[in-house]
């Protein structure tokens, strides 16, 4: 059984993954990327519909800066408690080009996305542009991270 379908075009997804999607895009105007010029934007949908974004944020000094799938899911975590976390997309784009690139997600941003679909106790959609451009949606986190860490992991001593 696979975890993911591969779409070929963005005119393939669903009506709501391309609504994320053109969020997300809009969400790249306000990354702050003067180091790398690789723009990088997140819409999140809530189960009540609610969409929360994010861009990623960069620091001269590279391990504190912050990718945009962590900004949304902590904004969303922080302004909408309770709330389930239903999709994410995820997309990027060079700096002056309007065209996405394909980008997924840094094995951070899938360690905190797995985590916080294991506090929701609900699998979370994520939508990316793969290398081989094609749109990939998952039917949930643990497929862009099988062999994960959790709580879990921590209780087993």
């Amino acid at each position: 059984m696979k975890d993911f379908e591969v779409f070929q075009n963005i005119e393939e997804l669903d009506s709501e993954s391309k609504y994320l999607v053109h969020k997300a895009k809009e969400a790249t105007a306000h990354a702050y990327a003067p180091y790398s010029k690789f723009q990088v934007g997140a819409a999140l949908m809530l189960d009540d519909g609610t969409v929360v974004t994010g861009s990623n944020q960069e620091n001269a000094s590279y391990p504190l800066c912050m990718c945009a799938e962590r900004v949304a899911l902590y904004t969303a975590a922080t302004l909408h408690p309770g709330k389930k976390m239903t999709k994410l997309a995820v997309v990027a784009h060079k700096k002056n080009h309007k065209e996405l690139t394909p980008a997924t997600s840094c094995g951070a941003c899938r360690q905190v996305m797995l985590e916080f679909e294991h506090r929701q106790n609900m699998p979370m959609q994520v939508i990316q542009l793969a290398k081989t451009n094609e749109w990939i949606l998952t039917k949930g986190t643990g497929s862009l991270l099988p062999f994960d860490f959790s709580g879990e992991n921590l209780l087993a001593v």
